[in-house]
C-alpha cells in the first residue's frame, strides 16, 4: 500500500527544478534563541517550504513545536515562540514533493536517550539508510518516521560509548552520503559536516552566541559575524561559550556540491567569500563567451536567471529586458484538480511583457533546464506574446544524471538530456537554437582554469557521471529506496 501510494505521488509530482532538500539553524547560549532560529529559518525558506520546526533547551527540559507550511506562518511572539523557552535552539526548514508530507517527518528530530536529550536537523542524504535501517531493525530497533535521518539516531542511541562525541563519532562512522548536522544536547551544541563537504554549513557569532547555519544569508538577517565554513570531515563543538574543532575522519579533497553555486543558495549568501551572485553572472558571462548568435534582447527567467542573463548582455552588448514577470504571489501548492487546466501552472507563474518581445529576436538565458516541460511551455508562450525567434542559453553543462545526496531530482530516464541529442532537445522546447555552458566554462566561471580530472573541485556528478560516494541504496541497482520510494526525500 506505502509503495502503491508512493508511486502515485511519483507520477502527480514532476518538477522542472532541482529541489535542495531543507535548511539547518542552530543558536547556542541566547537568552532569544528560539527567536533567532525563528529568523534563520526565514532567511532559510528558499531551501524548504514544507514544513518547519525547532527544538529549544532551558537548562532541564527540551521542548519541540513543528509545523507544516512556512516559518512566518507559525513562528511568531504569539503562537509557537513563546512555547520555546531556553538560550539554546535549533531548527529545520523542509522541503519534499516526492515525499510524504506528515508531522511525523518534519525535524528537528528529538530522542531521549542513556545519559541525556538529543535532537537533530539534518541537511543531505544517505546513501546507505536502506541497509542500515534493515540492519537496525532486525536487531530490535524501532522507528517512528520515514526519514533516513532517524537512521543516524539509531545509531548514536545503539552505541556503547560513554561520552556523546563518541557515540555521534562511532555512528558518523556507519554511515554514507552527504549531510550537513545540527545537534543539540543538555550541554553541546554541535554541528558535523560529512567528509566530502557536499552540503553547507557555516559558523558565525552573534556577541558570545555561537550560530550555525546553513547560508551566511541567515547569519545576517540576525545581526551574527560570519567566522567560517565548517570544513570538509570537521565537527565544530560548542559549549561553555567555546567552540573547539575535531577531525575524526580520514582527510578527502572537498567536493562541494556545484548547484549551490548555479542555484541553491541565495544570491546574497558568501560561497568563499564571494556572493552567489557574482558566480552566477559570471556563468553567463562565460555562456556568452561560447555563444555567437544575433538578437535583439536578452531575456531571464525569472528568478533564478537574471543573474547569468545579466552576465550574458554585459560580455555581448546586447539590451537586457524583463521579457517575463514573475507572479510572486503563486504558491507551488496551487490546486489543480482536472488535466484540462494543468497547462495553466506557468502562466500562473509567468507573464510576458507583450510589448517589449513581439516581433523580436530573443536569447532566453536560464539556470538549467531538468525535464525540459518548463522550457517548453516558456518558448510557445515568447512566441505567442510576438517574438519573432527563440534562442535558448543556459547557464550550466546538460543535467544527465540523477542526485542521491538530498536532491529532489527526477529519475534518469526522465531527464531532458539523459537520451537526446542537443537538435532533438531543441526540438522539444521549440527553440530556434539551445546550448547549454560547456563542463570547462562551468569551472571558469566558479574560479578554476579547468576541471580537475583526477580530483574534481565540485561534486558535479550531475553533469559527468563521477559521484564523489557511490550510492548503494538505488533503484538503478534493483532496490526500493527510503528515499525514492518509501520515504520522504530525506530529511531533509
Amino acid at each position: 500500500m506505502i509503495l502503491k501510494t508512493r508511486k502515485k505521488q511519483l507520477k502527480k509530482f514532476k518538477i522542472d527544478k532541482l529541489r535542495e532538500e531543507c535548511g539547518v539553524f542552530g543558536v547556542s547560549d541566547h537568552l532569544d534563541a528560539s527567536t533567532l532560529v525563528a529568523l534563520g529559518l526565514h532567511a532559510l525558506q528558499h531551501r524548504g517550504q514544507e514544513g518547519c520546526g525547532i527544538v529549544s533547551f532551558d537548562g532541564k527540559t527540551f521542548h519541540s513545536e513543528k509545523r507544516q507550511g512556512l516559518v512566518g506562518d507559525h513562528f511568531t511572539k504569539d503562537d509557537a515562540i513563546k512555547r520555546l523557552p531556553g538560550s539554546f535552539a535549533i531548527g529545520h526548514n523542509r522541503y519534499s514533493t516526492t515525499g510524504e508530507t506528515s508531522l511525523r517527518n518534519i525535524q528537528p528530530f528529538f530522542a531521549d536517550l542513556f545519559g541525556g536529550g538529543l535532537s537533530i536537523s539534518h541537511n543531505g542524504n544517505l546513501t546507505n539508510a536502506i541497509s542500515l535501517r534493515e540492519s537496525l531493525v532486525k536487531d530490535g530497533a524501532i522507528f517512528r518516521t520515514t526519514s533516513d535521518t532517524e537512521t543516524i539516531v539509531q545509531l548514536i542511541a545503539k552505541s556503547k560509548r560513554t561520552k556523546i562525541i563518541d557515540k555521534i563519532i562511532e555512528a558518523l562512522f556507519q554511515i554514507q552520503g552527504a549531510y550537513s548536522l545540527i545537534l543539540l544536547t543538555n550541554k553541546k551544541l554541535i554541528g558535523v559536516r560529512d567528509p566530502y563537504g557536499i552540503r553547507p554549513l557555516v559558523i558565525g557569532k552573534l556577541k558570545d552566541s555561537y550560530i550555525l547555519a546553513s547560508e551566511t544569508c541567515a547569519l545576517d538577517l540576525v545581526g551574527a559575524k560570519y567566522i567560517r565554513d565548517v570544513e570538509n570531515g570537521e565537527i565544530v563543538v560548542v559549549e561553555k561559550k567555546k567552540l573547539t574543532s575535531i577531525k575524526p575522519f580520514p582527510k578527502y579533497k572537498a567536493r562541494p556540491c556545484v548547484f549551490e553555486y548555479i542555484y541553491f543558495a541565495r544570491p546574497d549568501s558568501l560561497i568563499n567569500n564571494k556572493c552567489a551572485y557574482e558566480y552566477r553572472k559570471n556563468l553567463g558571462t562565460e555562456l556568452a563567451k561560447e555563444s555567437d548568435i544575433k538578437a535583439d534582447l536578452v531575456i531571464p527567467v525569472p528568478d533564478s536567471g537574471v543573474p547569468a542573463a545579466l552576465g550574458f548582455a554585459q560580455l555581448t552588448k546586447k539590451n537586457f529586458e524583463l521579457g517575463l514577470i514573475r507572479n510572486h504571489y503563486v504558491g507551488r501548492t496551487f490546486i489543480e484538480p482536472t488535466q484540462n487546466i494543468r497547462g495553466f501552472g506557468v502562466k500562473l507563474k509567468l507573464s510576458p511583457t507583450k510589448t517589449t518581445i513581439k516581433d523580436k529576436s530573443i536569447i532566453l538565458v536560464d539556470d538549467s533546464i531538468v525535464r525540459g516541460t518548463t522550457c517548453h511551455k516558456i518558448v510557445k508562450m515568447l512566441y505567442d506574446a510576438g517574438a519573432k525567434e527563440v534562442h535558448v542559453r543556459i547557464a550550466c553543462p546538460e543535467i544527465i544524471y540523477p542526485d542521491f545526496y538530498g536532491i529532489d531530482m527526477p529519475t534518469k530516464k526522465e531527464l531532458l538530456a539523459c537520451n537526446r541529442s542537443n537538435q532533438e532537445m531543441c526540438e522539444y522546447i521549440n527553440a530556434k537554437s539551445l546550448k547549454f555552458l560547456s563542463i570547462d566554462g562551468l569551472y571558469r566561471a566558479l574560479g578554476h582554469k579547468e576541471r580537475n580530472k583526477n580530483y574534481p573541485q565540485f561534486s558535479d556528478h550531475y553533469f559527468t557521471g563521477e559521484y564523489p560516494i557511490e550510492p548503494s541504496d538505488t533503484l538503478d541497482k534493483g532496490k526500493v529506496t527510503q528515499l525514492s520510494l518509501l520515504s520522504s526525500k530525506s530529511n531533509t
